[in-house]
């Protein structure tokens, strides 16, 4: 399974907050997280700060974790029960889930094509 795709669905290598970790320009990533801040504002009515948005690896690396994906309870339980992805869990699609495809709804196709493929 593609080591970027988070267990929720989302894909962690496209994500703006890690594209803006492997930014070399100090100056290019501060205006990516500026860029992030306003739509995590805008878009998910979360105040975040630029200075906020720390360096992330990705969900499933054990490395950085963005703190926004850290508070998400959808990876801890993943974990607990030991899955690559929530597609191989049995209660699929939980109420967890279904709240986070509410709000990015590429992730449940991203993993409906997880569940198809196995």
């Amino acid at each position: 399974m593609d080591k970027w795709l988070a267990y929720c669905g989302l894909q962690c290598d496209t994500c703006p907050i890690h594209v803006a970790t492997l930014e070399q320009d100090e100056h290019v990533r501060q205006t990516l997280r500026k860029r992030i801040a306003k739509v995590c504002r805008e878009e998910y009515d979360l105040n975040v700060d630029p200075l906020d948005i720390n360096d992330c690896d990705g969900c499933r690396i054990n490395a950085r974790l963005f703190s926004g994906c850290g508070e998400c309870p959808i990876r801890p339980c993943a974990a607990a029960h030991r899955l690559e992805s929530c597609a191989f869990c049995e209660h699929y699609p939980c109420a967890m889930l279904a709240e986070h495809f509410a709000r990015e709804p590429q992730a449940r196709t991203c993993l409906e094509q997880v569940r198809a493929a196995h």
